[in-house]
């Protein structure tokens, strides 16, 4: 009898049907779009042979079906509401499907349906419009101006990202260039909420430094170390979204070597917030670490890391946060006191050759632990809420920094990435 239950066990074991996951990061439920509508998706599931193709059905007709895990494509619809169904299909026979329900408005010029004009908002700010032009070549590419200077740029017709501003009353405009030679804006007014500040644009700030990582303790050394080599170039205009972009590389021959890049963008060394009084750090205990990734190629991206760093009064604190891209697929948070990473069991899914934006708030409780709140990435929140103690240093430091790392396979292929529109959010 006992075998029988076994077999039988195993049997439903086999035949249970896997579960998947889509995330849909263009467009938003109830969003109003202009007539060439992007969609923008990716897909995972625990059946072991992966997600095979991923399709969208406009109002229960197929419209767009594309092989593999992840679709990027503008489909062109009509005037109304339209309901638009996402959908994948696995290697086990399974599939499945999420839903928006999108209004499309053909209006010429550029429609801005979030922020509303004159509307309160926190950070960081959603921005989603859409442009539609009579050039027959059609929308080129649309930015986002806050206070007379660009923070964002993306080819095609349509916007949906988050930008982090400053507090108070903030000025922007939407515009977008046809193929034509033509442009078209709309401007609006919002006011920011909340006692945050904020240092913007730190991909191209100055102060950077970059190093070697070498396994299997992972010992910082001067780049060119000997295995592993680093570099970055910026004020790359693309792929960006700002125009101003940074590019990160990492190349050798050391197996899971990784380049470190680090911002001491506040106290010693800091060429953005000094702080030479030592009046500003120790009144922080809130931070928000935002930037979009480009990932050109996910396949041999093994592992990136995002990190904020806190020195003062003897204490350090190292808020580590890591896609384990190509081990796990989870994302990973840093253990101060025992020196090692942990699983959140939240799952981590890179866009290959696209943006991906990654959100990480983070903060300093009164004793000084460590409490991790939440990860984004693409516009799937996670809440973490784990704490962990700070660990010692030398009295004199003080200071805070922004890391980014790049790790490398177990060939060591070299790869790139670039960074754009990283702020870091404090208060």
């Amino acid at each position: 009898m006992k075998k029988v239950i076994f077999t039988a066990a195993i049997a439903m074991l086999m035949t249970a049907p896997a579960f998947a996951t889509i995330v849909v990061t263009s467009p938003g439920n109830d969003e109003t779009v202009g007539s060439s509508v992007q969609f923008v998706a990716s897909a995972t599931t625990s059946c072991s042979k992966g997600v095979a193709s991923m399709g969208i059905y406009i109002d229960n007709a197929r419209k767009y079906a594309v092989d593999g895990a992840s679709l990027n494509t503008t489909l062109t619809l009509g005037a109304g509401t339209h309901t638009a169904v996402v959908e994948e299909w696995d290697e086990c026979g399974g599939a499945s499907t999420t839903e928006r329900t999108i209004t499309v408005n053909t209006q010429t010029g550029v429609y801005v349906s979030s922020p509303a004009n004159n509307s309160t908002v926190s950070n960081p700010a959603s921005f989603v419009a859409t442009a539609t032009t009579s050039c027959a070549k059609g929308v080129s590419s649309m930015g986002v101006y806050v206070n007379n200077q660009r923070v964002y740029l993306t080819s095609g017709a349509n916007v949906n990202t988050q930008l982090t501003l400053g507090t108070g009353t903030q000025h922007a405009v939407v515009q977008e260039w046809d193929g034509c030679g033509g442009t078209s804006a709309a401007p609006l007014t919002v006011n920011v909420q909340g006692g945050s500040n904020v240092l913007g644009a730190i991909q191209a700030a100055t102060g950077w430094n970059q190093w070697g990582e070498m396994p299997p303790t992972m010992a910082v050394c001067d780049s060119p170390c000997s295995g592993v080599s680093v570099s970055m170039t910026k004020h790359i205009t693309s792929p960006s979204t700002t125009g101003n972009a940074t590019q990160f590389w990492i190349g050798g021959t050391k197996a899971y070597s990784a380049g470190l890049f680090s911002n001491p963008v506040m106290g010693q060394g800091s060429t953005l917030l000094p702080d030479t009084a030592h009046t500003l750090i120790p009144t922080l205990h809130n931070f928000t670490y935002d930037a979009w990734v480009f990932v050109t190629n996910a396949s041999i991206t093994q592992s990136l890391e995002f990190d904020v760093n806190m020195y003062l009064n003897s204490v350090g604190m190292e808020w580590g946060t890591q896609c384990d891209h190509l081990d796990t697929g989870d994302w990973d948070i840093w253990d101060n006191v025992e020196a090692k990473w942990v699983s959140t069991g939240n799952p981590c899914k890179l866009v290959n050759n696209a943006w991906n934006h990654v959100t990480i708030t983070v903060q300093r409780e009164s004793n000084n632990d460590l409490l991790y709140q939440t990860i984004s990435l693409n516009g799937t929140t996670y809440t973490i809420d784990k704490t962990y103690a700070p660990f010692g240093v030398p009295a004199g430091w003080y200071g805070m920094t922004v890391n980014y790392q790049m790790d490398g396979n177990y060939k060591m292929d070299g790869y790139s990435t670039y960074v754009d529109n990283f702020s870091l959010t404090y208060w």
